[in-house]
């Protein structure tokens, strides 16, 4: 298969285990619905905190992808969870 397809597969993973685990995270610890759990996030100043939780999915994927010989897409999750870093770092300074 094509380098660049197998690490997007991996960075399209990543996303998605990424947003499960917020969602997952959320379901399972607060009391609040989704939409009232993001915005009291962004009120009190815990979106990153937030997206940090979620991305422990990642781990998952990426070990996965390890385990059944797959390294291109597990460097595709090693950079969704980079690009996740990054809008945490985001949320920490400017908002």
């Amino acid at each position: 298969m094509n380098i660049n397809k197998e690490i997007i597969i991996g960075f399209a993973v990543g996303i998605i285990a990424n947003v499960f685990g917020t969602l997952l995270y959320i379901l399972m610890f607060s009391d609040l619905g989704i939409v009232d759990t993001f915005n009291a996030a962004m009120d009190q100043g815990h979106m990153g905190s937030l997206l940090a939780l979620g991305a422990i999915l990642n781990l998952v994927a990426f070990f996965g992808f390890l385990r059944i010989k797959r390294d291109l897409r597990a460097r595709g999750v090693m950079i969704a969870t980079l690009v996740t870093a990054i809008i945490i770092l985001f949320y920490k300074v400017f908002v």
